[in-house]
């Protein structure tokens, strides 16, 4: 089958920083299974891999969200069949879904909103399963609570900010913050629905003292360790903050005396250690497909870089590198010829 991937480490402006090479189509696993990629998209984390992490046993294939139909299932799959329409954003330890071909497990991959073609449903899956991680197990909440508190979302016009927006205003009673600082992110975020604007350049603390806001949760979705003593000055007593980027070091001595919670998110982790629960991201996504296709939320996807080729798909990566990124960037599958 075709696959995009890198052989080194390094920048995009590489000419070789992507290469298309033929990769064995892949054979499913017992829970697995085997979805032809019809549309893929582009997240900080294809660009954090392709810069940072040299690939060990040839080309590495990235990409970490997808949608397509099931060609093959494995033995113990119950919940799929051959051509269901699929929509999953993978695990970040097997071979990633810039190929024709890519194996997930059931567990962790929805039906495809049918609303949506490929390209912009494959813009939806990681972002969503961060954003709803963030909101019912970071924090805690249940549906339709959260009425008279805050939430400040920085960094609101990203992937996660932008479903992070929508899934905070649709189900719950949360007021909404979120951060933008040019004109074209701030009415990107008021129109996910954010309630309030505010300016990520100026101290935040400031910012919502003006709103008259305390925001007891936190989700601090890029720039953490810039913006974490503004956090603290700002946030209720016995908040909680939660987090999806990397800081180098944060002096969480900070939070002691209002009682702070600080926790990570990271999509990945039920996929990495099979968890006992991993079936919950199956859940979600299929949750979020119904809100989509009901048109409780809405795509978040901003710019199609068209099909799947290295060209675009390098395209695609120097625009997430570029800090103006707005919603999702998403591409078809291979063309076919």
């Amino acid at each position: 089958m075709k696959a995009i991937g890198y052989e080194k480490a390094g920048s995009i402006a590489e000419e070789t920083a992507l290469i298309e090479f033929e990769a064995a189509r892949p054979v499913p696993g017992p829970r697995d299974l085997l979805v032809e990629v019809r549309g893929v998209s582009v997240n900080p984390v294809d660009v954090k891999l392709r810069q940072n992490v040299q690939p060990e046993k040839g080309p590495g294939i990235l990409g970490f969200d997808a949608a397509g139909i099931v060609r093959e299932i494995g033995s113990e799959v119950r919940n799929f069949r051959i051509g269901d329409e699929v929509f999953h954003a993978g695990d970040i330890t097997r071979a990633g879904t810039n190929a024709e071909f890519h194996l997930v497990d059931e567990r962790i991959a929805g039906r495809k909103p049918a609303s949506l073609d490929f390209a912009e449903a494959a813009g939806i899956p990681l972002t969503a399963i961060t954003a709803w991680e963030m909101l019912f197990d970071s924090f805690a909440l249940k549906e339709g609570e959260g009425a008279g508190e805050t939430i400040l979302v920085i960094g609101g016009a990203g992937g996660v900010g932008s479903i992070l927006i929508q899934l905070a205003k649709k189900l719950t009673g949360l007021t909404v913050v979120a951060t933008a600082s040019r004109p074209e992110t701030v009415a990107w975020v008021e129109k996910m629905g954010a309630d309030h604007v505010v300016d990520h350049r100026k101290p935040l603390s400031e910012e919502m003292e003006r709103l008259a806001l305390t925001p007891k949760y936190v989700a601090a979705l890029t720039h953490t360790d810039q913006h974490f003593e503004e956090i603290v000055r700002l946030i209720k007593p016995r908040g909680h903050i939660a987090l999806i980027d990397d800081p180098g070091v944060l002096d969480i001595s900070l939070l002691k005396t209002k009682a702070v919670s600080i926790s990570w998110e990271f999509m990945f982790t039920r996929s990495m250690f099979e968890t006992e629960d991993m079936d919950a991201q199956r859940a979600l996504l299929n949750r979020v497909s119904a809100l989509l296709d009901e048109g409780t939320l809405v795509s978040t996807v901003q710019r199609h870089a068209g099909d799947l080729g290295v060209e675009n798909l390098r395209e695609a990566h120097a625009f997430q590198e570029s800090a103006s990124a707005i919603g999702k960037t998403v591409l078809g599958g291979f063309q076919s010829e």
